[in-house]
């Protein structure tokens, strides 16, 4: 019995409960009941008029699929190979800073949920604990790391040279974030958490960055904070300087927030590994260009290079195949699981991944195919 039906049998049979709603529209409403607004709005809101936001979801409805039938589906294999390893899924969690925001564990419960599922965790450098506690929780299970290049190089050097040897698998650098985007609810509730020490926990365990302070943090955690704010983002990055990055690890090095096909060619001619295509679920850039509208010229621009993995607007199985089918080689997922963190903890988290690795398998049965490796754009029409 495959991953979907045994989910299914499971809960029918009452021997697996519901902890959380399985529809994603329910399970954002249920988190919104339960946290306070700044939280809650720091995680659901997104840039401007959240135009962009809404047309992540939207543009997945342009893309239908088309099921063939009579096609033996008995049995399926969602597994993918990344980088010389294997993975069960085609599914990351997406890196999604200051998790403590919505439960008090945070990264830490995130990170035994994504070991005990299978699914690698991307590690944000906007995490309230350290890249290296987060690692402990995880045993051998895959991690990859995400980091914010700070003004300060020497800082961002540090952190990746730190993941590397917390056996992290990956580095993925967001590269649409040199400074944070006009969000009107973030700004009407006046709520930046980094400067009540959330989210800094990377910041204040890494060397350098405390050799810049005149005193630990420990003793002067306000002046730490202001370092912080200083240093976080970097608009002076250009192509040029992503050499400095692959001289600090061995690890390959992903490209996040890539949109533009032209960009897409750069990163390739620049010698990075992978692409993620992501407009930061429209927290960056309103009015930007929905993901999944940008991730078929970017893949025909690449042209198999080097792997590509799309984010913004995951939210159930068939959302999964059709990136897959359009050319990406795995998703990201974020808000959902951080609305499972908020109502449940670990096991919120783990039961979303359920609900969406059972929801794609089914679906990808449902179609016509047993393997990722099948999918490709035949299976879908545009309307």
């Amino acid at each position: 019995m495959s991953f979907g039906n045994h989910v299914q049998f499971k809960v029918y049979q009452q021997h697996e409960k519901n902890i959380i709603p399985v529809s994603y529209e329910e399970l954002e409403a249920k988190a919104k009941e339960k946290l306070e607004n700044k939280p809650y709005y720091y995680v659901a809101a997104s840039a401007g008029a959240e135009i962009t936001a809404k047309q992540n979801n939207k543009a997945f409805e342009k893309w239908q699929i088309v099921p063939r039938m009579l096609c033996d589906t008995s049995s399926r294999n969602l597994s993918i190979e990344l980088f010389g390893r294997k993975y069960a899924y085609p599914v990351l969690l997406a890196p999604v800073g200051v998790q403590s925001i919505v439960h008090p564990e945070g990264e830490l419960a995130t990170a035994r949920a994504a070991a005990a599922m299978d699914v690698p965790f991307i590690a944000s450098t906007a995490s309230t604990y350290s890249l290296e506690k987060i690692a402990g929780e995880m045993g051998q299970a895959p991690r990859w790391y995400q980091l914010y290049w700070s003004k300060d190089r020497e800082i961002a050097a540090s952190m990746v040279k730190r993941a590397e040897a917390a056996g992290y698998d990956a580095i993925v650098i967001t590269l649409d974030t040199p400074m944070m985007a006009w969000r009107e609810k973030d700004i009407e509730n006046a709520y930046l958490p980094f400067l009540e020490a959330q989210g800094i926990g990377n910041y204040l365990e890494d060397p350098v960055f405390c050799s810049r302070l005149d005193k630990s943090p420990q003793e002067d955690l306000q002046a730490a904070i202001m370092l912080w704010a200083r240093v976080f983002g970097n608009p002076t990055l250009t192509w040029e300087d992503l050499e400095f990055i692959k001289a600090q690890t061995s690890l390959p090095i992903l490209l996040k927030g890539i949109l533009h096909p032209e960009d897409a060619r750069l990163a390739v001619e620049h010698g990075v590994d992978g692409i993620i295509v992501s407009n930061h679920g429209g927290r960056q850039v309103d009015g930007a260009i929905a993901a999944i509208e940008a991730l078929p010229e970017i893949v025909d621009a690449v042209k198999g290079d080097i792997p590509i993995l799309m984010d913004s607007g995951i939210r159930r199985g068939s959302d999964i195949l059709k990136a897959l089918a359009i050319g990406a080689k795995a998703v990201l997922v974020g808000r959902p699981y951080m609305y499972g963190l908020a109502l449940a903890g670990e096991e919120g988290v783990k039961q979303v991944l359920r609900n969406l690795l059972a929801d794609f398998d089914l679906t990808l049965a449902l179609s016509g195919k047993r393997t990722v490796s099948e999918l490709n754009r035949d299976l879908l029409k545009r309307v």
